[in-house]
């Protein structure tokens, strides 16, 4: 569990940080409603994932905000520029003893569909060895979230566990090193 937790910490970090030369509110926010993402990675064990995501601008923005602090604390470079075509990040972040390297391409227009194609390069230290890998983010807008969905809500691939971002919040409070 603390692993996955762990992944799910430096992924946040990785695709949304803002850098310094960026700040959170510099970057686009999604239209607000329901989005379909599927993440699908080459080069590691985890499997395909498809999750669903109501969001609306305030909680993009918060989301951006919320992680800039924890990537602060557990990342020694974070840059994102603009391209011709989106954005670009470089990151370097280390947590639970694994370090990873990585670099993204962002691409698409934030109101119907956008990708993010991360390749990262983890150091495991004494856990493993080091691991190359893919992750592409495909997301598609795919209308008002449901009537029992509130912004903020993901649900997690077979519909039966459902977490707010909000709550998320509470989670950095679980990495190493994190300051209650």
């Amino acid at each position: 569990m603390t692993r996955e937790l762990a992944a799910l910490g430096l992924s946040l970090c990785l695709l949304a940080t803002p850098a310094d030369h960026a700040r959170a509110d510099d970057l686009p926010v999604r239209k607000a409603g329901l989005w379909e993402v599927k993440m699908v990675r080459t080069g590691s064990p985890l499997p395909e994932m498809t999750m669903q995501h109501c969001t609306d601008e305030t909680i993009d923005k918060e989301m951006n905000n919320m992680v800039s602090p924890m990537a602060k604390q557990i990342c020694s470079k974070q840059d994102i520029q603009k391209t011709a075509t989106g954005f670009a990040t470089d990151s370097v972040c280390s947590v639970a003893g694994v370090s990873i390297a990585s670099h993204s391409d962002i691409v698409g227009d934030f109101n119907s569909a956008y990708t993010v194609t991360t390749t990262s390069h983890s150091d495991l230290g004494n856990k493993g060895a080091p691991r190359d890998t893919v992750t592409k983010i495909e997301a598609k807008w795919l209308g008002a979230c449901k009537p029992d969905q509130k912004p903020g809500d993901i649900v997690m691939p077979g519909g039966g566990f459902k977490l707010n971002v909000k709550d998320a919040a509470k989670l950095q409070n679980l990495l190493p090193g994190a300051k209650p």
